[in-house]
């Protein structure tokens, strides 16, 4: 077991993110509204090479309103199971939307493979699209962040 005072190099801070978003199902996105009211909440993501993160959701949904009136974004994706004083996080600043058109199709697959890995249903356009009520979502990641041995936020590029 790694003493926890031995520093991290880059390539150990990176494998540590990506093995976080592997491992966990739920993202915490937090959102905001036009005039700053903060809201969190968690969805059940599909990563796409670690800086695209997709989720469904209903577009009436606090989360999804602010999303349409403020696209700057913040997640963390960490395990809420592990003892105390051991978790591990990735923290993102990110920009996200409603997608729409031609970015669904790929998007949805990324999702849907996720889902049925998972032992969730199959999704498609369909699902996703008026008169359906979910819409799918995307977050790209501006600015990530991983936790070293002391605690403090370093700057990272997981994908």
């Amino acid at each position: 077991m790694r003493d926890r005072s031995e520093p991290l190099d880059e390539h150990e801070l990176i494998a540590r993110g990506r093995a976080i978003v592997d491992a966990n199902l739920y993202l915490v996105l937090g959102t905001a509204d036009a005039e700053g009211r903060p809201w969190v909440s968690p969805v059940y993501f599909a990563p796409d090479g670690y800086r695209d993160f997709y989720w469904v959701s209903r577009p009436e949904r606090t989360h999804s309103q602010n999303i349409e009136q403020r696209p700057e974004i913040s997640i963390v994706v960490f395990d809420s199971s592990v003892p105390i004083s051991t978790g591990q996080a990735v923290y993102m600043s990110a920009v996200a939307q409603q997608l729409a058109g031609d970015e669904r199709e790929p998007a949805i697959d990324v999702f849907s493979r996720r889902s049925l890995s998972h032992g969730g249903v199959e999704w498609s356009v369909g699902d996703v699209e008026a008169p359906a009520r979910l819409r799918l979502y995307r977050a790209r990641a501006l600015y990530q962040y991983v936790l070293n041995a002391d605690d403090n936020r370093i700057p990272v590029t997981l994908w």
